[in-house]
């Protein structure tokens, strides 16, 4: 008998990832679909073979199924309701990014599983990115020394159309989580203030602002910097951004694209030069069994099952998300925004 009865709710196209997951496992069962769309669900369980009954609503189908998981690949707007009635029924939760639309909702979900001891976890694939793990293993291991600053450059220019063209903020709000979160793993500190100007450039086929800067403090006295644009045509980053993080011995780069690596001082003796000498140092990207999306499930199902706390926790992500909403406030407010006492409102 199957560990962990799954309900997929959301039926589109990322559900396809995720279950295509779950099946590989021999301890999991797909026992049900949710989706508002009746026919589409239908659908979804024809396409992967399944034989588990569908629904509309994610109370009735966990009562029909005994279901004891949620995978929440609904909507944004969806993903308080549905995470707070799946806990509340018995089940944890793992889900898409974002944990919810707004702060207020977000802490409540936070809290609601800490009460209720269930887990909660949101995806962020990007940890789980053998190149990006090398990095964070550079800083881990002093090889730059004490980090004061990194920085994030996000240029590209996606033609999606659909609901991100109409969105007010669509860079902050549907991709920048990817590259805050990523800032809080590379530099192992949260945030703790953030200024943020975001405007719609020239060219800009959005209707909201397609452009951020943003330059957050960081709970170790470091700085952050992101420099993000969706509507940049020409000479495109990779879609893990172009990272430079400066410590007080050397500087480690990473394109997104290749391995990263480090220039640290060299060990002679260099008082008295103008520009010291550097030595370059590569980094030690270790085999993933699992990567992305893959990855960062395995570590959900991982924790679930020794009762440990998933990296990709409720509680941690609510730290990226607050960098978010707290960029884009800063950004209405035109201030800078003191995201401790952003989070305790």
């Amino acid at each position: 008998m199957a560990s962990y009865k799954i309900i997929i709710a959301g039926c589109g196209h990322m559900a396809n990832v995720w279950a295509d997951y779950a099946l590989t496992r021999p301890d999991s069962e797909i026992v049900g679909l949710v989706d508002i769309q009746v026919e589409a669900a239908a659908r979804f369980a024809e396409n992967k073979k399944l034989s588990c009954p569908v629904f509309t609503t994610i109370d009735a189908a966990i009562e029909a199924t005994d279901a004891n998981l949620v995978f929440d690949i609904t909507i944004p707007a969806s993903h308080y309701s549905i995470a707070s009635t799946a806990m509340k029924l018995g089940c944890d939760v793992f889900s898409e990014k974002p944990l919810a639309e707004s702060l207020e909702q977000c802490v409540e979900l936070v809290q609601l599983a800490q009460k209720l001891g269930r887990t909660h976890a949101v995806m962020q694939n990007r940890r789980f990115d053998p190149r990006i793990r090398a990095l964070r293993q550079m800083i881990t291991d002093n090889t730059i020394g004490t980090v004061g600053f990194a920085s994030a450059d996000f240029f590209l220019a996606p033609h999606f159309g659909g609901f991100r063209d109409a969105m007010e903020s669509p860079l902050l709000l549907d991709m920048a989580i990817h590259t805050f979160d990523q800032a809080r793993f590379i530099m192992g500190a949260n945030p703790v203030s953030v200024y943020c100007h975001e405007f719609n450039p020239k060219g800009s086929w959005y209707s909201g602002n397609a452009m951020a800067l943003c330059i957050f403090e960081m709970s170790d006295g470091s700085v952050f910097d992101y420099r993000g644009s969706w509507c940049a045509e020409g000479a495109p980053t990779s879609w893990e951004a172009a990272w430079r993080v400066v410590g007080d011995k050397g500087t480690a780069i990473w394109d997104g694209h290749k391995e990263p690596y480090a220039e640290i001082i060299k060990d002679d003796a260099q008082h008295g030069k103008f520009l010291y000498e550097y030595d370059r140092i590569g980094s030690s990207v270790l085999e993933m069994p699992l990567t992305f999306h893959q990855g960062c499930l395995a570590n959900m199902f991982d924790a679930l099952s020794q009762g440990t706390a998933p990296e990709t926790s409720s509680s941690d992500n609510l730290y990226s998300m607050a960098m978010v909403l707290a960029a884009v406030e800063s950004a209405r407010l035109g201030k800078k925004i003191d995201i401790r006492t952003y989070l305790t409102k």
